[in-house]
């Protein structure tokens, strides 16, 4: 099980995100997970670090 909310989870956003509507990324346990920066209590997706690494490449060809 991922504990996303142990003090090792180091949130972070993307510098490019100046108008609040984004998503937070740690790195838990060989996993990457994701949250809406406006409800960090609320749900979080998990992804493993390839499918982390797959979804990053295809938004970079956009």
């Amino acid at each position: 099980m991922i504990s996303v909310g142990s003090p090792r989870s180091i949130w972070r956003k993307s510098s490019y995100s100046g108008n609040g509507q984004c998503i937070e990324t740690a790195a838990v346990d060989g996993s990457v997970v994701v949250r809406d920066s406006k409800d960090p209590a609320g749900p979080v997706l998990v992804l493993g670090q390839q499918a982390w690494i797959d979804l990053i490449s295809v938004l970079r060809r956009r």
